[in-house]
């Protein structure tokens, strides 16, 4: 499982399906898909997606780059995906995420376990 999860964390942005991170973990897809969840507390699917709207939120925070660009670089097939994922998990949209987060000069790593989203939808 710690082989499959490394490979979303490193890969996050390249297509990666059920069955190719099955066959990295050496286990059916099925197995794959129930282990990873009791492991991680969630599906590959959706630990997947969080990474990538965690890179997505440091994208938006600190490039000019358009929510379209970063939207593609960060692996999601299309804006209205990105942007009904990144509300999902974030609370707001890309757009207003941007707006209300300014850079930090803080180290990196600490602005990332504070940004973090967690696995839980956001509460309005």
């Amino acid at each position: 499982m710690l082989r499959a999860r490394d490979a979303m964390d490193r890969a996050y942005a390249q297509p990666l399906d059920v069955p190719a991170l099955a066959r990295i973990a050496h286990v059916s897809q099925a197995h794959f898909t129930r282990t990873f969840r009791a492991t991680f507390g969630e599906t590959p699917h959706r630990y997947l997606q969080r990474r990538r709207v965690e890179r997505a939120m440091f994208l938006l925070r600190e490039t000019d780059r358009s929510v379209t660009d970063i939207c593609f670089q960060v692996g999601f097939g299309s804006p209205g995906t990105f942007s009904r994922t990144f509300r999902d998990i974030v609370g707001r949209s890309p757009r207003a995420y941007r707006k209300e987060a300014a850079p930090m000069g803080v180290p990196t790593c600490f602005t990332m376990a504070w940004t973090r989203p967690s696995g839980r939808p956001a509460a309005d």
